[in-house]
């Protein structure tokens, strides 16, 4: 690589490099000065500098500014050349000419020589000169040479070649020549008074002129190394055969390989080109400067030194940062703790909001009924309900001007105090019936207080309970002496007030019936449920039950339209229309078998996401605060509501109380539809009947609730309203109400032993464990027929034949009679089942993107938060659950911090890369451990977006608050890796250039891994994880014109490391405008791709970050 660096340093030279054409153009100019200043001018040419002139310092230190002067601006006259041929590696010319060959501060070096030589503007090369040497450095540089010989020329050939054609010599032209310095077509004869090269100047071997030395360089005359026989410090030789011959002056500058002896040494400092200096204590000198740089104050700098140790300001700013980090968690921390105290008293207005809207209604109803009887009344009608005294008077106008109970004159009177103390509270009795008997027909008494109006109350069966007697109940049992000392305060124009603004919300019902409902693998010829007819009714709570296989889950599926990979036959109505399920989702509960919910929150948080996020957004805060209390109240989750759920990792609530959590989830949301797929399992029987009690209470608002139980005790069996049991294979055995099915199966001969539980015995049975009694002509295989033909339904043909009952029994139920399938014709052979599997992932992959992407109008009715809402809600949690992996974000910053010591001590930035290697492992090392790191964004979560995006949460709104989150890591990981890398090596680059290069490429390579955590599971990720980083640096750093190189233009890790070299590249100048060039053409950068490249990294990641959004609402769970 160094070989080839050295070989495109070199092809810039024949390309009018910038240093060569500036300083013909200075001889040119050096040359017209001589004519008019110098001396006299006849026809014959320009005659030599007087030798008094030479000889007085003060007369040749004035010549040498004023020669100095003339060639200063000649960067104006090549600058546009420059900029279209060196633009990639020379941006401001005038700035790269001034630190080159901006001779004005010092031009002893130019003195001097006009006083050891008179004809020193003579001994300048000119255009074609310089051509040349460029030509035969190119072809040197291929033969892998380490010196620059030129092709031979009329001065320099096989035949003629005169001293100044040995390296560190040059001649002048004859007295009578004058030379065009900037022709480029000719060279002129140089072969009189041939003498060593002036110090401060350059003479290339095969060429008999000289050029001066750039600043930053170092070109004393030579002197013979007699043990050696090189002239130091340079690495020629003196000719054999000449013993006249002597030392003279530098042979070449090259880039820093190939001509280092040039370049002012590491540190030393060289303030003109012919003087070199030691550095003094607490400076420090890199190689090639001018000056000497002061060292920072906690860095240790001896005498000489190459490079400043700034390690301690390394530690200090890691330890800057991790005070920060502190103070944010601490702080973060005292906010959640803020919030929590807040959402407490928020909790307590909302119970007494809601008890105080209950008490309005009671009086809105009240003075609506007084003022039907007249204003002559109203007064004293006014004064007997609100006041809390009773007279004579009161008792004979309550007697006497009663109501009928029922009508809407029925005003219950405020409950007495002291009646209290004797009897128990009609809410008191109202709730304890509800617990204790669930099926009560005869409802609930709306207006508290009277009893005589429960007898005419509408029966359970036709009233839908409202969520607002719970609110009220709840209250009041709590406070009802409290509440009753507010009413005398309570003016008649406040209740007026706070009737009108209380609307009663009930729940829109959804009533789902389904008819020959049957799925057929596709490809698979296997059913998976079959000719299932039934229905499930609001306010009922029904069983879906059956042996292992039977297909409840699938059943379940089919209802909530996620059913994929499968033909759909029969009718499935939602309120007697063939509407789509999918348009109702908002008021749709589904409540998974596995309990998906946020470990690393509490109870409570949990639950009031996903009311705030599902519930209407018409409900004010105190109403859903109220909602979530009552469902922790109604799961008996109080004592555990500030407690995290937990991990596998971390331990939290126990597995019953995770269990009820997951419920919860979906009870918060006042479903009208509430779906469960086994809720009791692995729930002992206290917490199984605690859990049904609250579904019942749900049902008994109007909720239409199924669920899949596995063999409940006959306790929770009798709490059910419906029962559907199925059969291997998908067959319906029995529909109906739970009391009327042991009739059933007494009518078909089957009885229930004593002592043992229906469920068990059912299922037993149709596991084929227990046969029926002897008495019973029916075998378990005919049980689906039989309820078909006791229902009438029709019946296929195939399950007429008692062999293909048998058959079906066990699972492989054949195609006879199900028009939605085909008969298998298939060979059975390796190649038949390939191509089944295939059309069967196929199918399944189709029916996935039209599940996701499928819209359907909107029928529930409800108004949900919007996006920006949402995304304001999962920040929050979002950043609440990152707070509290603070120790995994605080090892990931660890890991950051011992690469950044590794690689700063191991990989040093070289001034002869210019730092390619250390960035290079740079951008592998934050790419792998970045990319790992934001994995666990998605990876660990998608499970809980799957259920909330099925709810039909925001999937923007999920995704932009995972992204805004992980900006944290993305600006801090940069400086964490700085503050031991950057200060380790100290390179020429600022670490704000190096801090806005890694910024963009985290930023990069976290939207890459967005895309393999949603794309991929979590072990095939993290290995993409780690070789793309590997894989892509090696491509982009492949040479040549092959394919793999013009890919590596596509490869973010080419525009991170190129970035990298561009902010350090810039930062040499003077001697190393060579070393720049060559490094940069050789790697094809250019210095104005800096901020291009950055802005391609910025593109690349929003752009993988449109990709993983479209992978996460597109590629969903199977």
């Amino acid at each position: 690589m160094k070989k080839k660096i050295q070989g495109n340093a070199m092809k810039l030279l024949w390309r009018v490099p910038l240093i060569m054409i500036l300083l013909i153009a200075a001889a040119s100019e050096i040359h017209a000065a001589g004519d008019d200043d110098l001396g006299e001018e006849d026809d014959t040419g320009p005659t030599k500098v007087p030798a008094a002139a030479a000889a007085n310092s003060a007369a040749a230190q004035l010549l040498s500014q004023a020669l100095f002067n003339r060639f200063s601006n000649v960067s104006v006259y090549f600058g546009p050349d420059i900029k279209k041929h060196l633009g990639f590696c020379i941006r401001d010319v005038d700035a790269e000419w001034d630190k080159a060959f901006n001779f004005s501060k010092n031009t002893q070096f130019l003195s001097e020589c006009l006083r050891d030589n008179g004809d020193a503007v003579q001994r300048l090369c000119t255009a074609a000169e310089v051509q040349s040497y460029g030509a035969s450095m190119i072809n040197n540089a291929g033969s892998g040479g380490t010196k620059a010989f030129v092709r031979p020329n009329k001065n320099c050939n096989l035949s003629k070649w005169t001293p100044g054609c040995e390296p560190g010599w040059a001649c002048s032209v004859e007295e009578d020549t004058k030379v065009d310095l900037k022709s480029s077509k000719e060279i002129p004869l140089r072969d009189q008074k041939c003498r060593p090269c002036c110090a401060g100047f350059f003479c290339p071997p095969g060429l008999t002129c000289m050029i001066p030395c750039p600043l930053g360089s170092y070109c004393p005359m030579s002197q013979l190394n007699k043990t050696t026989g090189v002239c130091d410090p340079y690495r020629y030789q003196l000719p054999p055969g000449q013993p006249n011959h002597t030392c003279g002056g530098a042979d070449i500058w090259a880039d820093f390989l190939r001509g280092n002896e040039l370049f002012c040494s590491a540190g030393f400092y060289c303030p003109t080109n012919t003087l070199k200096l030691p550095c003094t204590k607490g400076h420090f000198c890199r190689a090639g400067s001018t000056k000497q740089a002061s060292c920072y104050r906690l860095a240790t700098c001896e005498p000489q030194t190459e490079n400043q140790n700034i390690t301690a300001y390394g530690g200090i700013f890691f330890a800057g940062i991790t005070l920060v980090l502190l103070i944010i968690y601490n702080c973060s921390g005292q906010v959640l703790s803020t919030r929590e105290k807040r959402q407490a008293k928020s909790r307590e207005a909302a119970a007494r909001s809601a008890r105080e809207t209950a008490q309005a209604r009671e009086r809105w109803k009240s003075a609506k009924d007084i003022a039907k009887k007249g204003a002559s009344g109203l007064q004293s009608q006014l004064s007997r309900t609100f006041s809390r005294k009773k007279s004579m008077k009161h008792d004979t106008t309550k007697s006497t001007g009663q109501a009928k109970p029922g009508s809407d004159a029925a005003l219950p009177p405020v409950p007495d105090p002291k009646g209290k103390k004797k009897r128990e509270s009609n809410l008191t009795k109202m709730m304890r019936d509800l617990e204790e008997n669930p099926e009560n027909e005869e409802g609930f008494n709306l207006e508290i207080g009277d009893k005589n109006l429960r007898k005419n109350a509408p029966k359970g069966k036709q009233l839908h309970t409202r969520s607002q007697i719970f609110k009220y109940a709840y209250g009041q049992i709590e406070k009802e002496k409290a509440l009753q000392e507010q009413h005398k305060n309570l003016t008649f124009s406040g209740v007026i007030s706070m009737a009108s603004d209380m609307e009663i919300c009930s729940r829109p019902p959804i009533e789902v019936f389904f008819q020959d409902l049957t799925l057929t693998l596709r490809g698979k010829n296997k059913h998976l449920l079959r000719c299932v007819t039934g229905k499930l009714v609001p306010g009922h709570v029904s069983a879906v039950m059956g042996p292992s296989g039977a297909g409840k889950t699938t059943f379940l599926s089919a209802l909530l339209g996620k059913a994929t990979g499968c033909y759909i036959t029969g009718r499935i109505l939602i309120n007697g229309k063939d509407e789509p399920i999918q348009s109702y989702k908002k008021i749709i509960g589904y409540v998974p078998q596995d309990d998906i919910v946020h470990g690393n929150l509490t109870v409570e948080e949990n639950l009031w996401f996903s009311a705030r996020c599902r519930l209407s957004a018409e409900l004010d805060k105190p109403e859903k605060v109220l909602v979530v209390e009552r469902v922790i109240e109604a799961l008996g989750l109080q004592n555990v509501r500030d407690s995290l759920v937990g991990t596998v990792e971390k331990r939290g609530i126990s597995g019953g109380q995770r269990k009820r959590v997951n419920v919860g989830l979906e009870m918060v949301m006042e479903p009208s539809l509430l779906i469960l797929d086994e809720p009791t399992s692995g729930l002992d029987s206290s917490s199984s009947l605690l859990l049904l009690r609250a579904l019942r209470r749900e049902a008994l608002e109007g909720v239409n609730i199924c669920m899949v139980v596995h063999q409940p005790s006959y306790t929770l069996f009798k709490m059910f309203d419906d029962l559907i049991l199925l059969a291997k294979g998908g067959l319906t055995v029995y529909h109906g109400p739970v009391k009327k099915v042991e009739e059933y199966f007494a009518g078909l001969g089957i009885t229930i032993p004593e002592r043992v539980n229906p469920p068990d015995y059912f299922i037993d049975i149709l596991e084929g464990i227990i046969k029926p009694s002897s008495a019973s002509a029916v075998k378990y295989q005919e049980l689906p027929l039989r309820w078909m033909l006791h229902n009438g339904y029709a019946v296929p043909s195939d399950m007429l034949d008692s062999a293909s009952v048998a058959s079906s029994s066990t699972g492989g139920s054949t195609l006879a009679g199900n028009p939605g399938a085909t008969p298998d014709t298939t060979s059975k052979s390796f190649a038949g089942d390939l191509w089944r599997d295939v059309k069967f992932n196929v199918g399944q992959k189709k029916d996935l993107l039209r599940l996701n992407f499928h819209k359907s109008t909107d029928l529930s009715n409800r108004e949900t938060a919007g996006i920006s809402h949402q995304y304001k809600y999962f920040v929050g949690r979002v950043g609440k659950q990152r707070l509290r992996e603070a120790r995994v974000q605080a090892m990931d910053y660890l890991i950051l911090l011992l690469a950044g010591i590794c690689l700063g001590t191991l990989a040093k930035v070289s001034d002869e890369t210019f730092g390619s290697t250390g960035y290079m492992y740079t951008v592998i090392a934050v790419s792998l451990l970045c990319k790992i790191a934001a994995l666990r964004s998605f990876s660990l979560d998608k499970l809980h977006y799957w259920r909330e995006s099925a709810s039909g949460m925001s999937s923007l709104a999920y995704f932009l608050s995972k992204d805004t989150i992980d900006h944290f890591n993305t600006i801090v990981k940069p400086a964490v890796y700085l503050s031991m890398f950057y200060f380790f090596n100290n390179p020429r680059s600022t670490i704000f250039d190096n801090y806005l290069v890694l910024l963009c490429l985290v930023y990069c390579v976290t939207g890459i891994a967005y895309v393999l955590a949603i794309y991929f599971e979590p072990g095939p990720a993290q290995l993409w994880s780690v070789l793309l980083p590997v894989v892509l640096t090696l491509i982009a750093n492949q040479e040549g014109d092959s394919f793999i190189t013009k890919l590596g233009d596509f490869c973010y890790t080419k525009w991170a490391l190129e970035a990298f070299l561009l902010s350090n590249a810039e930062r040499y100048s003077g001697v190393w405008l060579i070393q720049r060039c060559g490094a940069l053409r050789q790697r094809s950068y250019n210095l104005t791709h800096y901020y291009p490249c950055m802005a391609y990294l910025v593109a690349m990641g929003l752009v993988s970050r449109a990709i993983a959004f479209f992978c996460l609402v597109t590629f969903q769970k199977k």
